[in-house]
């Protein structure tokens, strides 16, 4: 990694501060940067217009997704945040940070917590997205997991007050969880995670009977999302064989969507793209995927921001059609924090994804993989390759009381810090933080200040769409 980018560790390779030193450089950013500082936020005169931010992204897009992308985001001020994250990286920027990097989410927003199975089938709470993934001030994770907070919470109709202890819980539990690392050893810090006993005794402590039986219906039924499922779930046997099942505009499989002598060409693109994707994997499972044959591909829209980056999901089988594998190909840009933290150190977006993921993940896929290829149309593109569903679960804001967001926020902070305790100096951020509550109610006072301007630019998405200025359709 380039200076520049590298977050703040431990080097092997050189002189070590020792912790009294790593904890006096934390407490001294406070004189430059105040935790209270952090409460701040005014939007620069000359921040662009939100539409042309979503806009110049939409640019390099698969162009007749786009509309898409756009209904998704004119549904809600919540569905508009979750793909706002360019937005919000150059109003990031803008604010005070300690000086202390860290490897970062980049859209650390509430649904990008969630449940993945290890590969050890354990059932693991983790962060899921890593499209932005990138060093950077560790305060931007913090502060958009905080504005996600305050944005659902309002969807749901909470009150000031709960909307503010959800957010002071979060922060608190990022805090507090930075303190516990910090006195850790480096090898008990990489192997922190919360698995599926943590979450029931989490849940039986801190939620009513509902609460605790939303909480098992949702580990039992991430067990069952797995590639058996979304086979069952995604495909249809087709003159004896089986072959992805047409879902419009969402789901096309590659036989709808071009004349047959481009079709094969694209055909014959995504096979090169799995064939040299191996070559990131380790060698076990490496072999292990080559025991697999593909059958089938179809492209595939995908969550919010994402919409309209080239994403295929590839059939394979195993031992016979009882044995499928589904594997998601999605293209990886830049991220959205680079022209803020600085580029990508790797020569690809796609490993910049995976490695980020690595890092900041207590355990990752075993399909986790990336290639960099020169489409059909001349262009070179990167990709990230990882299973299409691997015992993944989430938990919807919308269903849950202030009790239950408030839970989810604590488990969504705790997680945060692991992650960044992995990558940056976790007894710097902690002595920063300190003890007391400065912070926490600091990141409150941005986080309901941010949601305005997040609504503001949510109104201004619906206004384009009604002047004609961009189409959109729902899907």
């Amino acid at each position: 990694m380039t200076k520049r980018e590298a977050p703040e560790t431990d080097r092997a390779d050189g002189p070590r501060p020792s912790a009294r030193e790593r904890a006096d450089r934390g407490r001294a950013a406070r004189k430059r940067t105040p935790r209270s500082a952090h409460a701040e936020f005014g939007p620069s005169p000359a921040r662009p217009d939100p539409v042309d931010v979503i806009e110049e992204q939409s640019a390099t897009r698969v162009p007749e997704l786009v509309p898409i992308r756009y209904g998704r985001m004119a549904q809600s001020p919540f569905r508009f945040y979750r793909g706002a994250a360019a937005i919000m990286a150059g109003d990031l920027a803008g604010t005070p940070d300690s000086g202390l990097r860290v490897q970062l989410c980049g859209d650390a927003h509430l649904m990008n917590f969630r449940l993945l199975g290890s590969p050890e089938r354990n059932l693991l709470f983790d962060i899921n997205d890593f499209d932005e993934t990138l060093p950077g001030p560790w305060e931007w994770d913090v502060k958009r997991l905080a504005v996600s907070l305050v944005v659902a919470g309002r969807e749901n109709s909470f009150t000031d007050s709960e909307r503010a202890a959800i957010v002071r819980s979060a922060v608190r539990s990022y805090r507090e969880q930075m303190h516990r690392f910090a006195a850790q050893r480096h090898l008990d810090v990489w192997y922190a995670r919360i698995d599926e006993d943590q979450l029931r005794a989490l849940a039986a402590g801190a939620l009513h009977t509902r609460g605790r039986a939303r909480v098992s219906t949702e580990l039992r039924k991430a067990r069952g999302r797995d590639s058996l499922q979304a086979a069952g779930k995604l495909t249809e046997v087709v003159d004896g064989e089986r072959r992805f099942a047409a879902v419009p505009r969402l789901i096309t499989p590659l036989s709808h969507l071009l004349p047959d002598r481009e079709r094969a060409a694209l055909k014959e693109e995504i096979g090169d793209l799995l064939r040299q994707y191996r070559h990131s994997l380790s060698t076990d499972r490496r072999h292990l995927l080559e025991q697999f044959t593909v059958i089938d591909m179809a492209r595939k829209v995908v969550g919010v921001g994402s919409v309209g980056m080239r994403c295929w999901v590839v059939l394979l089988t195993g031992r016979d059609d009882a044995d499928p594998l589904l594997l998601q190909a999605k293209e990886a840009g830049e991220s959205v924090l680079a022209p803020h933290a600085g580029a990508s150190a790797y020569p690809t977006q796609g490993e910049r994804v995976v490695a980020g993921q690595r890092l900041m993940q207590a355990a990752g896929d075993i399909f986790l993989g990336w290639q960099r290829l020169r489409g059909i149309d001349g262009r070179e593109r990167d990709f990230y390759v990882r299973q299409l569903r691997d015992w993944k679960g989430v938990l919807d804001p919308s269903q849950m009381e202030p009790r239950g967001m408030r839970v989810f926020a604590d488990l969504c902070g705790l997680t945060l810090a692991r992650a960044h305790a992995r990558s940056g100096d976790r007894i710097a951020i902690a002595a920063y933080l300190g003890r007391g509550d400065v912070f926490d109610r600091a990141v409150q006072r941005f986080a309901e200040t941010y949601a305005d301007r997040n609504e503001r630019d949510h109104r201004a998405l619906t206004a384009a769409i009604a002047a004609g200025r961009v189409s959109a359709v729902a899907a």
